[in-house]
């Protein structure tokens, strides 16, 4: 079995700003240890595939970054999309150029900004995920979930196969609170993570039938594609025909560090339950995230479920259940064309 990885890198992450930038973008930040994440991607990968067979797709305005994160990365696996156009195109583009250099591989699906807390787990998930996948199928993770989480998709299995996969019987869009307390009781549902594994030449195949204008598209103009990701242009169509979506179980400590509300999840936290980094200052505080990487003292008394971010040029505060609107304040920039401060 030929593997490599395809780590996913074309995210703009504007639910971390001001951390994160339109240069500097979510994955490139160390949200979970010293490492950005995107390097804690890589070094997951390596236990599975040597430097020499990873890759990275990403955006014109990321090439110097990755470069400067993943120094062994190979020059000419660092693959550049002219325009964002999803995951569909994006995962197709480095199927055609991993098989013009291994015509056997099977491709190890990596989004690059998340979070694993046992990665022995993670590895032994994705060696069961590629073994199933030789017979031709495509492979997903599916996630064991831990808590009634509304902002997900979920996938429902089907009948066991061999060698400890599942049939897909349905993708679930994400739940409301009632639906996502029902799915968490019930085995047959996991989170969909976004992590695939699947022959490079059947998953070619797979957009042909499906998306036969992007199939045809990757060796020409990829900026004139449809932007469509790979769950609904390819698994979802592909589990509602022909059935051969496989799923894998995974329970290794995910996370895809989906906020700043998310870290707690991720980090190591003080007494009264705070994640905090940088030159912060908590008093009779608690369950809050502050992160100082402006070079000066965050002093917070008093205060309960707060995020307080300071990016240097920027000091964000926002209660922990609004995280999730931060994006708002990036759309509001854009608005007011204010660029500097993205």
């Amino acid at each position: 079995m030929s593997l490599h990885a395809v780590i996913l890198a074309g995210g703009s992450g504007t639910r971390f700003w001001p951390l994160s930038r339109a240069a500097r973008p979510k994955q490139f930040l160390a949200l979970a240890t010293d490492r950005a994440l995107i390097v804690e991607t890589w070094q997951r990968a390596l236990p599975l595939c040597t430097p020499g067979r990873i890759w990275v797709v990403c955006g014109p305005s990321h090439v110097e970054a990755v470069r400067t994160a993943l120094p062994a990365l190979p020059e000419r696996h660092l693959i550049v999309e002219q325009a964002a156009r999803n995951t569909a195109p994006a995962i197709g583009l480095a199927a055609v150029r991993v098989l013009a250099e291994d015509p056997d591989a099977t491709l190890i699906v990596l989004p690059s900004d998340h979070h694993i807390a046992r990665p022995d787990a993670f590895q032994a998930a994705l060696e069961a995920a590629a073994r199933a996948s030789q017979s031709g199928d495509l492979v997903t993770i599916g996630i064991r979930p831990t808590r009634p989480e509304t902002g997900y998709g979920y996938l429902r299995r089907g009948p066991a196969r061999e060698g400890g996969s599942f049939a897909v019987e349905a993708f679930v869009e994400k739940p409301d609170a009632a639906t996502a307390a029902r799915y968490l009781a019930d085995p047959a549902y996991a989170w969909n993570a976004g992590i695939f594994v699947f022959r490079a030449d059947a998953l070619l195949d797979a957009l042909e039938r499906h998306l036969p204008e992007v199939r045809a598209g990757l060796t020409g103009d990829f900026a004139t594609l449809p932007s469509i990701s790979i769950d609904y242009g390819v698994m979802e169509p592909e589990a509602q025909s022909t059935r051969r979506i496989a799923l894998v179980p995974g329970d290794f400590g995910w996370s895809d560090v989906g906020s700043f509300a998310a870290l707690p999840e991720v980090r190591t936290l003080d007494a009264r339950g705070n994640a905090v980094a940088g030159d912060a200052l908590l008093v009779d505080s608690d369950d809050c995230v502050v992160l100082s990487e402006g070079g000066r003292l965050i002093a917070a008394v008093g205060v309960e479920g707060l995020c307080i971010i300071d990016a240097g040029d920027v000091v964000l505060v926002v209660p922990k259940d609004r995280a999730q609107d931060v994006r708002a304040v990036v759309d509001a920039l854009k608005a007011q064309r204010r660029t500097d401060k993205l």
